[in-house]
C-alpha cells in the first residue's frame, strides 16, 4: 500500500473520505480511543505529578496491530480523528501506541468540520502538528474525572446506594441544586399586586396593553386594600399618551446548536430521545447517501469556526422551520425523492448560516 494512510475516528465515515480522497490513500479508522486508564485501579501517579498510566483498551490490540501494518506500508500518515480535544487525544494516543515517533514517515495532523469533499481536500493541503494545549486539557479533564469519581463513588456506596457514581461535573451540580433548594425552603412569600389596563384610543379600534407604574417613582402595591385605593382614583381618571418613544431593534438569527441545545429542541420539537437525537445527528455529520443522488450533511463546528464564520441574514421564520427540518429530515426525505422536491427543500436551507446542512448533488 504505497501512499498515504489516513486514520480517522469512525468507520462510518471510512467510504465517504476515501471517495473523496482517491487513489494513493488508504482509510482507515481507530474506532474511538484506543488506549485508556486502567479500570481497576485509579491508574494515576498522584506522588509523581500526577502521571496517568495508559494501557491498550481491551479489544483494541487486533485492530492496533493491523494499523501498525498499515502504518509500515504507507509514506505519509494523516491522524484525521475529530476537531476537538477528544479527538486531539485520540490522534496522541495513536501516535504513541503506533510508535509514530520513532519512525521516518512524515506524520501529520489534520482536522476538518464537515465530510465534504473540499473540506477533506483543504485539510490534505494544510495538515499541521498534534497541538498538545489539546491534548493535556483532555488528559487533565481524564485524570480530574478518575480522582474524583475512584475516591468519591466508594462513599456513595458505602453511605447511600450500591451503583451510583459521582464525578468532577455531576457532584458540583449536585452541590448547586442543594443549596438552590434550601434557598427555596428558605424563601418567605411575600403578597404583591400588579394592575394592567386594555385601553381602546379614539382614532383605532385597536387596543392597548398598559401597566400601572406609578406617579412619579414606581409604585409597589402590597395588598388589597392600596390596590383598591388605586382603582378608586382611576376610576374617572383620562388616559394620554405622554412620551413615544422610537428607536430600532436588532433580532439577531438563532446561534448554531449546541450539543445540548440540539438535545433540548428536539426533545421539545420532536419528543426525540437524547440517544436518538445523537445518533441521527452522527449519521448526518458522517453523511447519508439518498438513492446515490443526494448527500446529507451536518456539520460539526467548533467556537474558532464559529468566530470566522461571515454574518449572514436569515429570515426568522424560515430559520426556525429549517432549524426543526434538520433534525425531522432524515426521516421525512425518504418520502420526498423528486428532484423539484428536493430542489425546493434545497432553496429553504441555502439562507441557513448553520447547522449547517449541505445537500450536495
Amino acid at each position: 500500500m504505497a501512499g498515504s494512510l489516513v486514520i480517522v475516528e469512525s468507520p462510518a465515515k471510512v467510504k465517504t473520505i476515501k471517495k473523496y480522497l482517491g487513489t494513493g490513500y488508504e482509510v482507515t479508522a481507530s474506532n474511538g480511543h484506543v488506549r485508556d486508564l486502567p479500570k481497576s485501579t485509579m491508574g494515576i501517579d498522584v506522588e509523581h505529578d500526577f502521571e496517568p498510566k495508559y494501557i491498550t483498551i481491551r479489544g483494541k490490540g487486533e485492530l492496533l496491530a493491523k494499523l501498525k501494518k498499515d502504518v509500515k506500508k504507507a509514506d505519509k500518515i494523516y491522524l484525521a480523528t475529530d476537531p476537538d480535544r477528544e479527538g486531539e487525544a485520540i490522534s496522541w494516543h495513536l501516535s504513541k501506541a503506533l510508535k509514530l515517533d520513532d519512525t521516518d514517515k512524515k506524520v501529520y495532523r489534520i482536522s476538518f468540520n464537515e465530510i465534504t469533499k473540499n473540506a477533506i481536500k483543504d485539510a490534505i493541503k494544510h495538515p499541521r502538528q498534534l497541538d498538545m494545549n489539546l491534548v493535556d486539557a483532555q488528559q487533565a479533564r481524564r485524570v480530574l474525572d478518575r480522582m474524583v469519581g475512584y475516591s468519591i463513588s466508594p462513599l456513595l456506596w458505602a453511605k447511600v446506594k450500591r451503583g451510583l457514581s459521582a464525578g468532577r461535573v455531576q457532584s458540583v451540580a449536585l452541590r448547586m441544586i442543594c443549596d438552590r433548594e434550601a434557598q427555596i425552603d428558605a424563601f418567605i412569600p411575600e403578597e404583591y399586586w400588579s394592575l394592567e389596563a386594555e385601553l381602546l384610543t379614539e382614532y383605532s379600534k385597536k387596543s392597548v396593553n398598559a401597566k400601572f407604574y406609578g406617579t412619579n417613582t414606581k409604585l409597589a402595591i402590597n395588598n388589597k386594600e392600596e390596590m383598591d385605593k388605586i382603582l378608586e382614583a382611576l376610576k374617572d381618571a383620562k388616559y394620554v399618551v405622554s412620551e413615544i418613544n422610537e428607536g430600532e431593534r436588532v433580532k439577531k438569527a438563532p446561534i448554531p446548536f449546541t450539543t445540548s441545545t440540539l438535545q433540548q429542541e428536539a426533545s421539545k420539537k420532536l419528543n426525540y430521545s437524547t440517544q436518538k437525537t445523537m445518533r441521527l445527528a452522527q449519521q448526518l455529520y458522517e453523511g447519508v447517501d439518498i438513492e446515490g443522488k443526494v448527500r446529507l450533511h451536518l456539520s460539526h463546528i467548533c467556537v474558532q469556526t464559529l468566530q470566522e464564520l461571515p454574518q449572514r441574514r436569515i429570515l426568522q421564520q424560515e430559520s426556525l422551520s429549517v432549524r426543526h427540518m434538520a433534525m425531522s429530515m432524515y426521516q421525512r426525505i425518504q418520502s420526498q425523492r423528486t428532484q423539484r422536491q428536493m430542489f425546493r427543500m434545497r432553496m429553504r436551507l441555502s439562507d441557513l448560516q448553520m447547522l449547517h446542512l449541505l445537500l450536495l448533488w
